[in-house]
């Protein structure tokens, strides 16, 4: 069976990005000519909503929005961000609470204060009963603990762009949370390929992260959501398992995180 004739849900996916202006209507298409039926949009900062907002109500059926704050985007003042977040949220219409998280590549100027927006934004999540999509570049462990100190049965999300040790798959496994496997698993040398069959199958989805992480033979260039097939070859391949239950575990596993009725 051919990849394009399954059901696949790109988890994490900035496809109102600045690197898809010219050509925006065209990759939601390719998207959706692969099979990729829905893409679930995390927020960066307040630059980014009007673009988000724009590709959701185009594509209603396909593209759905989330809200927080990235936290490479988490400056001085960030607490005014978070207010008008909050005020955007109680509008309505969002199917997750993030990009959030902490980042210890980049930059850690700011980690107090990322430490202090993402605790607020795990607020958030409980007490609008969303999802929580976390963003854990060198900071899995912080951020591991961090859950595990808010968690409650209200709590659960997606730690995104996932390459970590088995100890911490049990961690997140404990905290019954996903982990989204992108891109990365088609690196030679990244190690998360040799990682995937320790992960319990109830825990993986797919995500792409486009316009980032372009998946092999495409790294290095611009990604899209339609790359999600690519992934989705990769990880069927590691786990020795046919496209089609691929895609009906991911896809379930994709929905008890986000709901069916998106």
């Amino acid at each position: 069976m051919e990849t394009s004739e399954l059901v696949w849900i790109d988890t994490h996916c900035h496809a109102y990005a600045s690197e898809f202006d010219q050509d925006q209507e065209e990759i939601i298409s390719r998207a959706i000519a692969r099979g990729i039926t829905k893409i679930m949009l995390p927020n960066i900062d307040m630059d980014s909503i009007s673009g988000m907002m724009r590709l959701s109500e185009k594509y209603p059926k396909q593209c759905y929005p989330m809200m927080g704050l990235h936290p490479c985007s988490v400056k001085s003042g960030f607490e005014e961000v978070l207010n008008l977040m909050e005020k955007e949220i109680d509008k309505g219409g969002y199917i997750g609470i993030g990009e959030t998280g902490i980042d210890l590549y980049w930059d850690k100027t700011f980690v107090d204060e990322q430490i202090s927006a993402f605790e607020r934004q795990i607020d958030w999540a409980k007490q609008y009963q969303l999802p929580i999509i976390i963003h854990s570049r060198d900071s899995l462990d912080l951020t591991i603990d961090l859950i595990e100190k808010h968690k409650d049965n209200r709590l659960k999300g997606i730690f995104h762009c996932f390459s970590g040790t088995t100890d911490q798959v049990e961690k997140i496994r404990a905290l019954d949370f996903k982990v989204g496997i992108g891109g990365v698993v088609t690196f030679k040398k990244a190690g998360l390929a040799e990682l995937l069959p320790q992960i319990p199958l109830e825990m993986i989805v797919l995500e792409t992260d486009s316009p980032y992480l372009a998946p092999a033979p495409n790294r290095g260039k611009r990604n899209e959501p339609g790359y999600l097939e690519l992934v989705a070859e990769k990880v069927a391949e590691v786990l020795d398992m046919p496209l089609k239950e691929l895609s009906e575990l991911t896809t379930r596993n994709a929905e008890e995180v986000y709901g069916k009725k998106v």
